[in-house]
Parts: structure tokens; sequence; C-alpha cells
């Protein structure tokens, strides 16, 4: 079998789909791996280290036109009609939105693996690119939201007085939450913590935050999956109102509350946004599904009377060397999950974790 990994091509995508590292483990399983040249370059993995690897380095066709494409974001729909009529593809593919790259995929008769439906089950959690990914970008955020704010995050005692510590609330307590639950404690932060979710309440505790609204928390608020069931409207106006009292005294806010499939769920109104102090800072990791503040805007800072509300994209993109790093052990986990002793792959459609990842060439 013939793998590729092309360089990305999305704007402002610094990742690599597999990482030095992961190429040397395949290529002693008997694959043969192409490269485009200056794939892992922005991520911090030179030409070099992927010939050492054992891998060769070409152009975007080679890569493309391999048996076994591995890219992180989808790929356009000129990039998939560059691909092998029969081949195999495993990238981000956010399948209910991308028409176009799934359509160009489907002509070539590709058979496409979406990275976001790796089912949440115990055997597939070291393929679980969502989470990997979410570590990053809840690390990512507290920082952002440090260097926007024009206060120190930890208390200070200095011969010009003692300074206060900045409070910080997590909304979400999903990897992303509790990865930036645990990283403003670190910087020293008060923090505390909301999440629907019975479950993500003593996670919460365990990080050292409080949890916010305990009484709102309901015992069958979560999906089979793991993820929050959406509420009804009676339950989000009065989420909305115990927020709106809490974090009007919040320095800090993150919000990591997610749907897949569906629109982030409306957890601050921009009257709750209004009442916070000026120079407060709000960082919206759901930006990109419509956000959790009104007011966010993806890809935008917006000045709401004085409060910063920061809507990123792609965060994971910003620390492309770990991200990749963490990315790339997931792909190679799944690919050694299809691998046959002899090099080749073997696409097992009944299998749970397989088949629930296949987006195009069901019928193949």
């Amino acid at each position: 079998m013939i793998l590729g990994i092309p360089k990305e091509s999305a704007a402002g995508e610094h990742r690599v789909a597999l990482i030095p590292e992961s190429v040397a483990r395949l290529v002693k399983a008997g694959v043969s791996v192409r490269v485009e040249r200056g794939a892992g370059l922005a991520a911090g993995f030179p030409d070099s280290a992927y010939e050492a690897a054992g891998a060769t380095l070409g152009d975007a066709a080679a890569a493309l036109s391999a048996d076994l494409v591995c890219k992180v974001q989808k790929p356009s729909p000129a990039e998939a009609a560059r691909m092998t009529k029969g081949a195999h593809l495993i990238s981000l593919l956010a399948p209910s939105t991308s028409t176009e790259s799934i359509a160009a995929l489907d002509a070539q008769g590709v058979t496409a693996f979406a990275l976001e439906l790796v089912p949440r089950i115990t055997r597939a959690q070291s393929m679980d690119v969502l989470s990997s990914q979410a570590t990053v970008a809840g690390y990512k955020a507290v920082l952002i939201g440090a260097s926007a704010s024009p206060k120190f995050l930890p208390m200070l005692t200095t011969a010009a007085g003692t300074i206060a510590p900045s409070k910080v609330c997590v909304l979400g307590a999903g990897v992303a939450g509790l990865q930036a639950i645990a990283t403003a404690r670190r910087l020293g932060a008060v923090v505390s913590g909301f999440d629907i979710r019975a479950a993500a309440a003593e996670q919460i505790r365990s990080l050292g935050a409080t949890v916010v609204a305990q009484d709102l928390i309901a015992a069958d608020s979560e999906t089979a999956g793991g993820y929050a069931k959406e509420q009804t409207k009676e339950q989000q106006d009065a989420i909305q109102q115990a927020l709106r009292d809490h974090l009007k005294g919040m320095d800090m806010v993150i919000t990591t509350a997610q749907i897949p499939g569906r629109a982030a769920p409306r957890l601050i109104s921009t009257d709750t946004v209004k009442t916070m102090a000026p120079g407060a800072v709000i960082v919206d990791l759901a930006a990109e599904s419509g956000g959790n503040c009104e007011a966010t805007k993806a890809g935008e800072t917006v000045d709401v009377h004085g409060v910063h509300v920061i809507g990123p994209v792609n965060l994971p993109a910003t620390m492309p060397f770990h991200a990749s790093q963490m990315l790339s052990r997931n792909i190679l986990t799944f690919i050694q999950h299809m691998l046959q002793k002899d090099g080749t792959l073997k696409v097992d459609r009944t299998d749970e974790i397989t088949g629930a990842m296949i987006v195009t060439g069901r019928a193949a």
C-alpha cells in the first residue's frame, strides 16, 4: 500500500496529518509513504526527518495519488479530483457542511473516513481526534484570554501592595473545558465551572474549581456518546439567568459548550455581557458553530461596552507541533486498526469503528 501525506492547503492550517515518528512505524509495517515536500515544515517537522523515517519526498500529485491519503482538513474539490479512483482518505471532513468536497470524493469513488465520527467507545479512545485537539484549544483559550485581559491572573504580593487574583469561569466541562480549568488554575486564577451534565460536576471539583448553578444539573442531560443533550427553551432560560448572576463578577469567561451536528447552545446573551465589568474577556471556543455568546463573531474580537468577546477559529493549528503530534497518533492508531500483516488495508464496514467513520464509498 502507498500512503500519501500532502501539504495542507487550507488557510491558516499549520498541522500535518502524520509526523515522522508515525511514518517510521508505518514503513516498518510494510507501507510505502509519500510526503509532499514541506508538508510538515510549519509544524516543526522538516523534510529530512521524513526521509530519515523512510518516506519518499515528492510533489502534491504524488501524495494525492496514493492508495491512502491522510490529511488534516478536508480536501478541496480540486484536490479530491486528483485522487486515485477507488482510493481511501482519512481526514477531518465536516460531513454535514462539506457538500462540494463530499460530492467530489464520491465522484472519484474514494472511501473517505471522517475523523470527527470516531465513536466514543473505550477501544476507540486512542483514535479520538476531537478530544486530542480540544486539549490544545482549551489550553490556548486561557492564554488568549490572559493576553487580552488588563489584569494579572494570579494573586501577587508586591511592594506596591497585594493584587487580587482574577476570577475565571469556564462554561462546558468536556475535554476543552477541563483543560481550560486546569490551565487557569495553574496560572493562579480563582476558577469556577459549569456544565449541565451530572458527571461533569465532580470533574470540575477535582481540578480545584467550584461548580456554578448546581441545582440546574440534571441526571438525564447526557447522551449515550457523552455529550450534553439539547436543552428545552425553559431550561435554556434558567441557565442563562443563573449564569447572568454569576458572570457579572468574572474577569474572564471561557465557553466550550458544543453539540455535534448542531448550532452551539446559547449560554450568554448580549445583555449578560453588558453586566460584566469593562476589561473583562470572553473567549468563545464555540465560535465556529455559532457561538455560546450572542455577541460572538467567528474569527473576530467584538467590543461590547468594554468587554472583549473573542471568537477564535481553529486554535489547534496555532500550536501545530504538539497538535500534530497528538493528531498523528490518533490517525496512526486508526490506520493500524485496519492494517493487515502484509501492509495492505482491510476495510471492514461492519466494524463499529470503521463503519461509523465512512462518509463516502459506502456501497463499494
